[in-house]
């Protein structure tokens, strides 16, 4: 088997890692493999694939969907890039709990967060691109994000004075997404499908 997953702080937040071939041509490794993936338990049916360039300085997130609820497997294609995973599911015992990774494109670990997790991630390099295999579909009537530097979350960024988006620049709190409904959608569950 050539995949393999590491355990983190946030239970259902993994590090997928898969061995590569390489010599002095280069390498070759499987990204995705439906049935490596099932193997170590994670989920195989993937119905989008986004990928991002993003210059230096530039902070995206904190984003989450939860109808079709979207879980994502993220990976840094070229650059580095530090990807964070915040638990917003209101049952969770790590709710309001963050995980921060400084990945390259050189590296191959990939970053699974289940729905219910919100991502973001911001450049360490002149540009970084980023792919997002996804399991829902987008749907812009059902998506939400909690602000990038929200105190009751206390995300160590690599970086001061990002440069972000309108969004993401006036995003709620993490305590005022919890006043929302719609955090009702996010269950957390120990026996929950990853």
């Amino acid at each position: 088997m050539r995949t393999s997953i590491e355990t983190t702080a946030i239970p259902d937040v993994l590090k997928v890692i898969q061995a590569a071939a390489e010599d002095e041509r280069g390498f070759f490794y499987e990204v995705f493999r439906a049935d490596e993936f099932a193997a170590v338990g994670l989920p195989t049916e993937f119905v989008q694939l986004n990928h991002s360039r993003s210059g230096a300085g530039i902070l995206r997130g904190l984003h989450f969907q939860w109808d079709p609820p979207m879980g994502k497997l993220m990976r840094v294609t070229q650059g580095r890039a530090f990807l964070v995973a915040v638990d917003v599911r209101r049952d969770s015992p790590t709710l309001g709990h963050w995980l921060g990774f400084d990945l390259s494109g050189s590296d191959r670990t990939q970053i699974w967060a289940p729905a219910g997790i919100a991502r973001g991630f911001c450049v360490l390099s002149d540009r970084v691109e980023i792919e997002y295999l996804c399991t829902g579909t987008y749907n812009p009537h059902c998506e939400s994000g909690v602000r990038w530097d929200d105190p009751e979350i206390g995300i160590d960024w690599p970086i001061r004075d990002p440069i972000l988006s309108p969004k993401d620049r006036t995003a709620q709190t993490l305590r005022q997404w919890l006043e929302r409904e719609e955090s009702n959608r996010f269950v957390y569950s120990k026996e929950a499908k990853r």
